[in-house]
């Protein structure tokens, strides 16, 4: 599975294009790390740099790809809302932008960067972003951790 970088919006739509807009997808997996940590005797590193990463699994109702994964770095702001009870976790559309240097995906159609403080949908930005297709990556098992 080899990531392909997104660029500029040219690539940003081509990704929508080949993954129907998000239509009929779902969050499968999220998983989120930083470079931040603490030594065995204790002592912490922290970077200065912006160092948060966020890979994040979708599946789809469709083929080709049915599956992708996204890779974001140096992670600004992120603000996942998980569905709540008895509602259903589909995505009809998603906003995936380029804008100022700047890459923001939401899961709902027509949302602006504007938007960023209301909480009613997930999304995240970032100043880099990868995807690759993980159509094998199908099913409920867990990649990126065990359930427990």
């Amino acid at each position: 599975m080899e990531w392909k970088e997104l660029r500029n919006m040219k690539d940003v739509n081509e990704l929508l294009i080949s993954f129907g807009y998000f239509h009929d997808s779902c969050m499968k997996e999220l998983h989120m790390w930083s470079e931040h940590y603490v030594h065995e005797d204790l002592s912490m590193y922290l970077s200065a740099e912006l160092d948060h990463k966020v890979r994040i699994l979708f599946h789809r109702q469709d083929t080709s790809p049915s599956a992708i994964e996204l890779m974001f770095e140096e992670v600004t702001e992120i603000n996942i809302i998980p569905s709540p009870q008895n509602y259903d976790s589909i995505i009809w559309e998603a906003t995936f932008i380029y804008n100022e240097s700047m890459f923001y995906w939401a899961d709902i159609g027509g949302w602006k960067p504007e938007q960023h403080s209301e909480k009613k949908s997930s999304w995240l930005s970032a100043k880099k972003v990868s995807w690759r297709d993980a159509s094998d990556w199908m099913g409920k098992d867990l990649r990126y951790g065990a359930r427990e």
